[in-house]
């Protein structure tokens, strides 16, 4: 009975309901209808929570079945890096013996190589038309999906390949990790994540070195990448060691004055600097917040001034304000948080902060409502262009109005909350300043029951 329920949880893709049928006692090796142990059947159908229930629950991915392969062989085959990471399992390197971790590997690569298209035409042994669709595998990647014949491959064999030699800690040359990641021209392929977080974790001066080399490539895509990788560093941390915090602050702070020829890479050169701790922070933001690009300028703000260190100099005020009355919305959006940030440092801000709030663009008003929220400038100015906030369309711009209204104890506040309408919202769950208007909400209830 416990193997029955197994296979019909499996079939029905309910991971939860896999892990309860296997503590009950079912055979973590159950085989379906068609002589394949369950694992098979969550391999093929692409589900990569119920393979990895299986794992978990000591199935056997290395099992020989009938047809000579193995279920973690028809994971590699079928193209999805999640469902792979899942059957592969923990301690591939020390489970698996050296021959079959070849084999693994010149398979990934094979279909790598070949293409994903190639592949399944050479299965389905037909020259139809392929469907294609664009699939998420993961939370950080998607990947093509390729149907003929009634069978299905996914695109990802480079993900996969990548994912196999960090498991079995065979160190593939940088500059192919580099060419697998951007060889799709698509930055959300599951090759360029795998790419991304492999690099990331090979924190060594040979790595750093080879990667930031790619910063003098032609192709632009390559060194977006590096952006990628050197975010990644700043983000994460492991020790002290191997962080190059210092190394990547110094680099773009080198990339973003040495005249990079492409708009594009040099806003998300000065994206992640904003990230870094640098002394030049504010010199780099002052060169740029005249560029021609809007999307360079958009970036500059957040470099002149976050709201931690001493107050803005004139001319770090003068640049702030000009961009906050930039004729491109995304810069006047992107200067929002820096002028709230920066209210009270001198004439001028209060007002432009004002302006922002009550900008002809929606999107621009929700960055200043959103800055201006948690801010500290209590000017009835700044209170009254929150309340004309209370009847905008999007929830979140009339969330942070009613906020804003409550932590300057302004009496509009009872009535930018009621416009707020029903406050239980999916993914707005922990959200602190609901927390704050129901704790609002409560204490208005209390005192009509007291009375």
């Amino acid at each position: 009975m416990d193997d029955e329920r197994l296979v019909a949880a499996a079939e029905r893709g309910d991971a939860e309901a896999v892990t309860a049928a296997l503590e009950a006692g079912a055979d973590p090796d159950t085989v379906t209808d068609d002589g394949l142990p369950v694992l098979c059947l969550a391999v093929a159908a692409y589900d990569a929570a119920v393979a990895e229930a299986l794992a978990e629950g000591g199935t056997d991915p290395d099992r020989r079945l009938p047809d000579g392969t193995t279920p973690l062989v028809r994971a590699v085959e079928g193209g999805s890096p999640a469902v792979v990471t899942a059957v592969l399992g923990r301690e591939p390197r020390t489970r698996l013996p050296e021959a079959e971790r070849e084999r693994l590997l010149a398979l990934a690569r094979r279909w790598y190589e070949r293409g994903a298209e190639e592949g399944l035409r050479d299965r389905v042994g037909g020259s139809g038309p392929v469907r294609r669709s664009s699939v998420r595998d993961d939370e950080y990647g998607s990947v093509p999906e390729l149907t003929l014949g009634g069978l299905t491959v996914r695109d990802g064999h480079g993900a996969i390949l990548t994912e196999l030699e960090w498991a079995f800690r065979v160190l593939a040359p940088v500059d192919e990790l580099v060419a697998r990641a951007v060889a799709r021209h698509d930055p959300e392929h599951v090759d360029r994540s795998a790419a991304l977080w492999t690099l990331d974790k090979r924190r060594g001066r040979e790595t750093w070195s080879a990667v930031t080399a790619h910063r003098h490539c032609p192709d632009p895509e390559r060194r977006l990448f590096v952006l990628d990788v050197l975010r990644l560093h700043l983000l994460f941390i492991s020790n002290w060691r191997n962080s190059y915090e210092r190394e990547t602050a110094e680099l773009l702070v080198a990339w973003a004055t040495e005249g990079e020829s492409d708009p594009r890479v040099l806003a998300e050169v000065l994206r992640v600097l904003g990230e870094a701790e640098h002394r030049e922070l504010e010199a780099v933001g002052l060169r740029h917040a005249g560029h021609s690009d809007p999307r360079v300028r958009a970036r500059v703000p957040l470099l002149l001034f976050d709201g931690e260190g001493p107050a803005p100099g004139a001319a770090i005020r003068a640049a702030l304000l000009a961009l906050a009355r930039d004729e491109d919305r995304d810069v006047r959006a992107g200067a929002a948080r820096a002028l709230a940030a920066a209210h009270g440092t001198g004439p001028g801000f209060t007002d432009a902060v004002v302006a922002l709030l009550r900008d002809p663009a929606a999107e621009v008003r929700a960055r200043a409502a959103e800055a201006v929220a948690s801010g500290t400038d209590r000017t009835g100015a700044i209170a009254d262009a929150l309340a004309a906030l209370r009847d905008e369309g999007e929830f979140e711009t009339r969330l942070n109005a009613a906020y804003g209204l409550l932590r300057r104890h302004d009496p509009r506040a009872d009535e930018a909350i009621e416009r707020l309408g029903p406050l239980s919202r999916p993914g707005y769950e922990h959200d602190h300043r609901l927390s704050a208007i129901f704790r609002r909400k409560w204490e208005r209830e209390d005192r009509s029951a007291a009375e």
